[in-house]
């Protein structure tokens, strides 16, 4: 059953399955567990992504995707659907199929706002409109981009945000340059990652501070997505489970330890990449999906 509100155009690219009913949750016997961020926090390691959605199409499709079992939102200032988001999270909660508390809000300052960082961070709070922000990102680097975290870090201590990180920042001192100022270690570090770019580097890099990584652009982002579901590693592991390329690269994310955010406006595609906690992929597969690491990002920022 398709909602009214969100568009039958997948934006991660085409699944190479579009029967998949909305509110289809398949059984959880390989359920992986939220991850217990440094900031004391727990955090879903499936959300939706949010990058190309409207404000009505993000409240149909943040509501819908809280029905099919995510917790997990992201947008962003730069994407313009604060207020959508809110919404659909705010619908969700009044309709009783979640608590506040239950969900977790990601959002970031973007460049342009890099000047006045304490009034972003309100603004982005007064657009949700869901009282406290999760997790809040800095957007990329840029000009005064430590300043930037320092409102960040003033917004924990006042309680307007639980947990902060920052976003496109991709080597250890990228990482440093922020983290050397930083009187709260970033929880999360949100990049490109995917089969193609792996970047363990990072990852591993990280675990030292207990920061964990978060990927977009799962799939390879708009127009690449392909590449990555017609590569016949992914479509004869997909083939041994009855499942999707998609599904398959989710269930790599999740078991190489990626937090991650796939964006789709079509509902179908939405539930379709949560119905990945039925199965799991084994050692020799997960060896297997390493081996496609090209270290090639689809994106220069």
């Amino acid at each position: 059953m398709l909602i009214v509100g969100c568009t039958s155009q997948s934006s991660n690219g085409s699944n190479s399955q579009n029967n998949v009913e909305v509110n289809s949750i398949m059984t959880t016997n390989y359920t992986i567990d939220d991850v217990t961020l440094n900031s004391g926090y727990k955090m879903p390691v499936l959300g939706l992504g949010t990058w190309t959605l409207s404000d009505s199409e993000s409240e149909t499709c943040v509501y819908e995707a809280i029905k099919v079992g995510y917790r997990l939102i992201d947008t962003a200032r730069y994407y313009g659907n604060e207020v959508g988001v809110g919404r659909g999270v705010r619908k969700a909660i009044d309709d009783g199929i979640v608590k506040r508390e239950e969900i977790f809000v990601t959002s970031k300052i973007m460049l342009s706002n890099y000047n006045s960082p304490d009034k972003a961070i309100d603004d982005s709070i007064n657009a949700l409109n869901i009282g406290y922000i999760d997790l809040m990102l800095i957007h990329q680097p840029g000009y005064r981009d430590e300043e930037v975290y320092k409102a960040l870090e003033r917004a924990v201590k006042a309680g307007k945000v639980h947990s902060i990180g920052i976003s496109n920042y991709y080597t250890p001192q990228d990482f440093e340059r922020i983290n050397k100022i930083a009187e709260i270690v970033p929880a999360v570090v949100q990049n490109e990652n995917h089969p193609f770019y792996q970047n363990t580097e990072l990852q591993n890099y990280l675990k030292q501070y207990g920061t964990v990584v978060e990927s977009w652009y799962p799939f390879g982002g708009r127009g690449n997505t392909k590449d990555l579901f017609n590569n016949e590693t992914i479509k004869q592991i997909a083939a041994a489970y009855n499942k999707t390329s998609a599904q398959i690269i989710l269930r790599w994310h999740l078991q190489a330890g990626y937090i991650t955010v796939p964006g789709s406006k079509n509902l179908a595609h939405i539930a379709e990449n949560f119905n990945i906690f039925d199965f799991e992929l084994t050692e020799s597969e997960m060896q297997a999906m390493a081996k496609l690491n090209k270290k090639r990002r689809f994106e220069n920022w």
